[in-house]
């Protein structure tokens, strides 16, 4: 459901493309681990949109602060998604709810730096270094990684939360170009340190690729 809405709502706010790798195939593969880089309070539901055009109904894992707002909090429930509890012993407890979700098949959407940003500018950069929980799930699991590369979302959303809600209002007017590149998939080995620098090299390399299309410069991460 939510990548439905997120479908019919993001044509009224940007313009989405989407582009896979040769090796990507159709789409992230049922049992797969999507990772996403992090930009903007947007980019969950540019993400969420491009992979419905695939076919694809993931599994994110999100803040648990989200389930207190009504209506999304039932509705993340529904969907199976996972909440984490950051600076709390229960962040551990969503990569099991992760796992549990890949043995039953379903695709797992992960964003690997763990948090937004704090950026003020609307500008793309690359992806800050990831957390270990990508890697931990990918080695633990032996599930596929799925590197994905979003740019504009920043168009979107970002800055100062009086500038957020500017660009909100705005987009319907401005609709600016947004961008998704899905690499190959890949599958994670070694030590979790080896494993979190490979999948983070990929994320980056997708990105640099969804940037390129929108003719934003790959700079250096923030």
């Amino acid at each position: 459901m939510l990548g439905r809405i997120a479908s019919a709502v993001l044509p009224a706010a940007g313009r989405l493309t989407v582009t896979t790798d040769d090796g990507a195939g159709a789409g992230p593969a049922p049992g797969s681990i999507v990772a996403a880089n992090h930009t903007s309070l947007a980019d969950p539901a540019v993400v969420l949109a491009a992979l419905h055009r695939l076919g694809v109904s993931p599994v994110a894992l999100a803040a648990a602060g989200l389930w207190r707002i009504p209506l999304l909090g039932r509705l993340l429930t529904r969907e199976g998604y996972v909440p984490v509890h950051r600076g709390d012993p229960r962040a551990v407890l969503a990569l099991d709810g992760a796992g549990a979700a890949l043995a039953n098949g379903r695709t797992v959407l992960i964003y690997g730096e763990g948090a937004l940003p704090r950026r003020r500018d609307s500008g793309e950069a690359a992806p800050r270094p990831f957390r270990g929980g990508l890697a931990h799930l990918a080695l633990t699991t032996g599930a596929p990684v799925v590197p994905l590369g979003q740019a504009g979302a920043r168009r979107l959303c970002s800055g100062s939360r009086t500038r957020q809600l500017a660009g909100v209002l705005t987009a319907p007017v401005r609709r600016p170009p947004l961008h998704v590149h899905i690499g190959a998939p890949l599958r994670l080995t070694g030590d979790r340190a080896a494993a979190t620098a490979r999948a983070h090299e990929a994320v980056t390399g997708a990105w640099r690729t969804a940037a390129a299309r929108l003719g934003e410069p790959a700079g250096p991460a923030a």
